[in-house]
């Protein structure tokens, strides 16, 4: 009788303005369904010679119950207590390995069954690999012999993979790894009861913060995190386990090039609950093979104090590194304008570096104009630096000579100037193993491989010979329209044999093997077939369009099978998207993406819907463009308007689109420009937020790529909150949010209140918490669910709504 009467007060319940629905989990139609649990082609490692491919293949969705697994979320990590490992990880099930000369295809015998194997790396010579496998309570180190296929368990202690659980190779014999340095049933134990409150305190010095999450709160996560980082480095040779130093909280262990010294940091307290694990203080040693200290490089404080502003950096040493190119020297930056942009000096960065023994003072290599970026290494003689302004959108790359310290700027570009980028050095290892730079027509050229090769006519990935005095480039070949092909590795750079992907529209992406010189047939070593057979017919199109003020913009537009404009007439839209901002318009028109690519699934994306009569309009362009001198941002709302109306108008004039029945979402920023446009706009007829950020003061130190504060910029922080506007928004919206969302800023609370605004001023809203989910969605049920939810969202709102004309 209980059960009776509580159904008939969920029945009533329904039908008033407070409903929650008490429903189960929901699966999709059965087409959406299959697309998503679809098996995805295994992924693809291939050696340096092409002569083994080792074959991944990955797990389907977890179960929400997975998922609900004991887990410690501390110090911006996420634990599993039983295991020393990260709670929510993407494994592989299994290996095969196939010889590419002769095509043999090996199974590999003596995986642990059930695998979950993750982690994986070559050994130097490439005739072995290693990877890790968790278990429930423990995670140990396998190692694959190539040429055997068999895989055999190396650790003695399980591995402690918290601060990062792969493995070091010395040589083909020899690697360092952590291990665990307690049983996990001795973790501490929460206190029934506090010994007293949790304070924080600052003293005046400025401590600027992103809005992170899982951070630590209490004592007890304290002590939590210091036992579960805690590990032991050892070295394994031959099966031998030996210790190195002492157990301590290891972030970053690095070899030497000649494989004498390791650079090894070390976390130290007091531990910050304002910044995750990274930011936390600690000691930068470099330390010999034994673990005994040669050198102490820095001594560095809790990130806490780095100044806001996306160019500024806190003014302490940073970007330790090896040198390539030399047996043991280390590198380092240092900021000469106190770590503020804004300073007025000539140079704002000095790299230093110190060689082996270490016992000399620090010599200066080279200052740069803006931050410094990172160097690629060559020889004694060429290096190429980069530096970049995040905040002007843009980027150098110089010519190094390390031994003279000449700097020569080879091209300075935009960020976003996809069409221009020359792509990046093709390398070769050297005597130490380490990648550097490759160099031809004795040494005054480089081979530059871009992956991308944006061009006019969509991606043409392309390989190129860079002049290093004339500063030009000559194209040796590029991909023709109608595939897509990409270089993922050059063999031998002087007879310019290529590995390539390519992949149609109809094709599945596949591995080649090139010959530029000989110009023989290429010869196909993978042999992947469409797993979405359910998108058959589906037609991909990149279309261009222009919005009002002249900026042009591109989307992918996926129309449904069998689908003809005269017979069939306009169809209800799905406009998907994310915001990018933009410095100079010429950049924001370029096109970007092909519609020769392979067609491939992803769970977050929305070309589900095509299987449901609906045409998708993909990656549509939402350029915020700055204008008049002022930041992209100071016209946010005015731009996403006109983005969006630019795309209406041209689905509209090809027929293909039915301005009155048109939906727009996204996720993350998209979900933030979704609400917007909803509260500023009437285009649409339904909107679909997933995870998205709402109100902006909850993110006061800065967003995207907005690097004002709130206090600095209050009306625009206001102005770009849909919050704000909560009480416009009557189309209806979608709010889809993860429980344990754990990115910066898109606290699941930004949905709750959201909703709660909209709800509250009498708007049309619907509020889906997915259990156990963080910002991307993992868990096989949620991500039905999901589905389910938005299907029927557009067919109620979009697809069978009444005709109504937008404004």
């Amino acid at each position: 009788m209980k059960k009776i009467i509580l159904n008939l007060f969920l029945i009533a319940l329904a039908g008033t303005t407070y409903a929650q629905d008490a429903i189960s989990y929901q699966t999709p139609p059965k087409a959406i369904a299959d697309l998503l649990l679809a098996k995805p082609t295994p992924g693809v490692s291939i050696d340096s010679k092409a002569e083994w491919m080792l074959f991944s293949e990955r797990n389907s969705y977890p179960s929400v119950e997975e998922l609900a697994m004991p887990e410690y979320r501390i110090a911006g990590m996420r634990i599993n207590p039983n295991n020393y490992s990260a709670s929510r990880q993407t494994f592989i099930n299994n290996f095969s390995l196939k010889n590419i000369k002769s095509g043999k295809t090996l199974a590999v015998t003596g995986l642990p069954m059930p695998l979950y194997a993750g982690a994986v790396s070559w050994s130097p010579s490439e005739t072995k690999i290693a990877f890790t496998n968790t278990t429930p309570t423990k995670v140990d180190l396998y190692i694959i012999d190539v040429a055997t296929g068999k895989a055999t368990k190396v650790n003695k202690q399980p591995i402690n993979a918290i601060m990062g659980g792969g493995a070091t190779w010395v040589d083909d014999n020899t690697l360092l790894y952590r291990t665990i340095t307690k049983a996990a049933t001795l973790a501490p134990a929460r206190p029934l009861a506090p010994k007293g409150p949790t304070i924080q305190q600052n003293l005046g010095k400025a401590a600027p913060s992103a809005t992170l999450q899982d951070l630590i709160k209490t004592p007890y996560d304290e002590q939590l995190f210091e036992f579960f980082a805690t590990s032991q480095l050892v070295q394994n040779k031959a099966g031998i386990e030996t210790p190195i130093g002492k157990p301590a909280i290891y972030s970053g262990i690095t070899l030497s090039p000649d494989k004498n010294y390791m650079m090894v940091r070390t976390i130290k307290k007091p531990f910050s609950y304002l910044v995750s694990a990274g930011g936390f203080p600690s000691v930068l040693n470099i330390t010999d093979r034994t673990g005994k200290v040669v050198k102490m490089l820095a001594d560095l404080p809790s990130t806490e104090e780095r100044p806001s502003g996306y160019d500024n950096v806190q003014n302490v040493p940073r970007g330790f590194d090896w040198r390539d190119d030399e047996p043991a020297t280390v590198t380092w930056t240092v900021a000469l304008d106190s770590g503020l942009i804004k300073k007025n000096v000539e140079y704002h960065d000095a790299v230093m570096q110190l060689a082996a023994p270490f016992t000399s003072a620090p010599k200066e290599l080279l200052k740069t104009k803006m931050r410094f970026g990172g160097i690629s290494w060559g020889n004694a003689t060429l290096a190429l630096v980069r530096e970049n302004s995040r905040t002007k959108q843009t980027s150098k790359l110089s010519r190094f000579n390390p031994t003279t310290g000449a700097l020569e700027t080879l091209y300075e570009l935009s960020t976003n100037d996809a069409y221009n980028n020359p792509g990046f050095p093709v390398t070769e290892k050297n005597k130490y193993g380490r990648q550097v730079i490759l160099t031809t027509d004795g040494g005054t050229k480089l081979l530059l491989n871009n992956t991308t090769g944006a061009s006019a006519k969509g991606d043409l990935p392309f390989l190129a010979k860079f002049d290093l005095t004339t500063k030009k480039s000559e194209i040796l070949w590029r991909a023709q329209p109608g595939t897509f092909e990409m270089i993922t590795d050059v063999l031998d750079p002087q007879k310019l044999v290529l590995l390539t992907r390519r992949e149609s529209q109809k094709d599945a992406p596949n591995y080649f093997i090139k010959n530029l010189m000989l110009r023989i047939a290429d010869v196909q070593i993978t042999n992947f077939t469409n797993p979405y057979a359910q998108l058959a017919g589906v037609k991909k199109e990149k279309i261009s369009y222009k919005r009002a003020d002249g900026i042009d913009l591109t989307g992918d537009l996926y129309l449904p099978a069998g689908y003809n404009k005269e017979k069939d007439g306009p169809l209800p839209v799905l406009i998907w998207a994310y915001p990018r901002e933009f410095n100079s318009a010429a950049d924001a028109a370029q096109i970007r993406g092909s519609q020769d690519k392979f067609t491939t699934i992803s769970s977050g994306g929305p070309l589900f819907f095509v299987t449901q009569g609906y045409a998708v309009l993909d990656n549509a362009e939402m350029p915020i463009v700055a204008k008049d001198g002022k930041k992209p941002n100071d016209t946010f709302v005015e731009q996403l308007k006109l983005n969006a109306e630019a795309a209406i108008n041209k689905l509209s004039d090809m027929g293909i689109g039915d301005r009155n029945r048109m939906a727009v979402g996204g996720h993350s920023y998209g979900a933030f420009m979704t609400a917007n446009l909803l509260a500023h706009t009437n285009l649409f007829k339904a909107g679909i937020a997933r995870s998205g950020a709402y109100n902006r003061t909850l993110t006061p130190f800065g967003f995207q790529n907005e690097d004002r504060t709130y206090w600095q910029a209050p009306e625009l922080y206001y102005q770009m909150s849909p919050f704000s506007y909560a009480n416009n928004i009557k189309t209806p919206i979608l709010l889809i949010h993860g429980e344990m969302d754990d990115n910066q800023g898109t606290f699941p609370i930004n949905s709750e209140r959201l909703f709660n605004a909209i709800k509250g001023h009498g708007g049309t809203t619907r509020f889906v918490y997915l259990p156990y989910e963080a910002h991307g969605y993992r868990a096989k049920e949620n991500i039905l669910h999901m589905l389910w939810e938005m299907n029927t969202w557009l067919n109620t709102y979009v697809k069978n709504a009444k005709p109504t004309v937008a404004k």
